[in-house]
């Protein structure tokens, strides 16, 4: 596992999210990572709704049907924080959630291993 720095703790909302390039911070061959803070946890999700290709990073974190998610902003599907399933309609393929360390203020994120969905 290769953890890298995505951001500080305090840059994410108390629940919210923010959109990480990964090129930014030197990773290649994938576009951005949600990280996400909820109810005092921190999740790593690709920011790329699996149904309409927007970015997750702009919706809506909360609880739904006893899970923390994140809700796509174009037609409320909501995905998993803890495996990147989708928890309704319309979104049926998962979208990859990946390891993460808070170290200090420090988050960090191991992109290249993602969480089985």
């Amino acid at each position: 596992m290769a953890f890298t720095r995505l951001c500080s703790l305090t840059d994410v909302k108390e629940p919210g999210a923010l959109r990480v390039e990964l090129e930014a911070v030197g990773i290649e061959g994938r576009e951005a990572v949600a990280v996400v803070r909820f109810e005092g946890e921190v999740f790593a999700i690709e920011d790329l709704c699996s149904h309409a290709e927007v970015p997750l990073s702009e919706g809506e974190v909360e609880e739904f049907k006893g899970a923390p998610t994140i809700e796509c902003w174009l037609h409320g599907s909501c995905f998993d924080l803890t495996s990147g399933r989708p928890t309704n309609l319309p979104a049926t393929e998962p979208v990859p959630v990946y390891p993460v360390r808070v170290e200090g203020d420090d988050v960090l994120v191991d992109v290249d291993s993602p969480i089985g969905n």
